[in-house]
């Protein structure tokens, strides 16, 4: 995400935002770059010279000093201060695990403006590409998680048409059809049963009732993760750890009940990289590498500066020894489609 010359004022305020993304910046801040970079886009280039020359970038909507001084330093030809701070800032994440990042091919848990993600499914995907990802499944999310904009049968039929245009564009990258459906108070999945068999990647998750007693939540995620259309496990904690969203408790469940049917239905267990959330906890991953479970790390991205952040899942992968032959993205993509498609259910 670097360059010796300037990368010109769009992609100069969406690397920007990419930056304060990566480093878990305030959303406020992010947003204003991301706006920006919409509205530069927006102009015709005879609009972008009449405003370079006249220097009259503030008085368009959503342009303040800082963004219009980054767009008169990226038109001028030189690489914005402000963003040559935050290239020279960037610290490693996670670099413990470098080695088991570096044999990650994709990323298996991301989202778009399709549903809770902040931007579009080519910028997402423009950037899983940029980061050297193989592949990238977009994951969206399912209906009834209507605070997160989910994806009815027929948004999700739509999107499907998008992404098979976007690969046409965006080849040999791929994206990979999916979603994060979720898993509903009796273990069935929310998405017609159909159109989950025809996605690359299915990611189930808990994400209402976390605080059901054991039995009760054991046997709804048993259930979800024997069904055949369910690749991965997702967050299976649901615990917050820190963040603006506050603390939550992990869910309570038998880890030995459930991680024997993610074991014998063939679903991975995911090590979710998202800092706030850093699930599941350690012990869990050490229960499901003795159990013979295979695992997925992924970011779980709502933007396109959190792609970056697989390194703190792969760190906590490395400090648990899970093996990495047993990490299905670090796979190439006909093995792991093959294998989501094989695994017994």
């Amino acid at each position: 995400m670097s360059a010796a010359s300037s990368p010109g004022p769009v992609a100069a305020l969406r690397e920007i935002g990419f930056w304060l993304e990566r480093s878990r910046a305030e959303t406020h801040r992010v947003k204003a770059y991301r706006r920006a970079a919409d509205v530069v886009a927006g102009l015709t280039e005879a609009e972008r010279a009449d405003r370079a020359r006249e220097h009259s970038w503030r008085e368009l909507p959503g342009i303040g000093p800082k963004t219009a001084a980054v767009i008169e330093q990226a038109c001028a030809g030189a690489v914005p201060d402000y963003l040559a701070e935050l290239r020279g800032a960037a610290t490693p994440i996670g670099p413990a695990g470098d080695p088991l990042r570096a044999r990650l091919r994709g990323d298996l848990h991301t989202h778009s403006d399709w549903s809770d993600g902040g931007s579009p499914i080519a910028e997402m995907m423009g950037v899983a590409a940029a980061l050297g990802h193989e592949y990238c499944a977009l994951t969206d999310h399912s209906p009834r998680l209507k605070v997160a904009n989910g994806l009815s049968a027929d948004r999700l039929l739509r999107q499907l048409d998008v992404i098979a245009g976007l690969n046409e564009d965006l080849a040999p990258f791929r994206i990979l059809t999916g979603i994060e459906v979720d898993i509903l108070d009796d273990g069935a999945l929310d998405q017609r049963a159909d159109l989950l068999e025809r996605l690359d990647v299915v990611v189930a998750s808990v994400h209402s009732r976390l605080r059901d007693d054991s039995a009760t939540m054991t046997e709804r995620m048993v259930y979800a993760v024997a069904n055949p259309n369910v690749d991965i496990l997702g967050h299976c904690t649901g615990r917050l750890v820190e963040g603006n969203r506050g603390t939550r408790p992990e869910s309570s469940f038998d880890a030995e009940l459930v991680f024997e049917a993610c074991r014998k239905y063939g679903t991975a267990v995911e090590i979710n990289s998202r800092p706030e959330r850093r699930d599941p906890p350690s012990r869990l991953i050490g229960l499901a590498v003795e159990m013979g479970c295979y695992f997925s790390i992924d970011t779980d991205a709502h933007a396109p500066g959190q792609l970056a952040w697989q390194g703190y899942g792969c760190e906590r992968a490395v400090v648990n020894a899970v093996p990495a032959e047993r990490v299905i993205n670090t796979w190439p993509v006909d093995d792991l489609l093959a294998w989501c498609v094989a695994t017994p259910g």
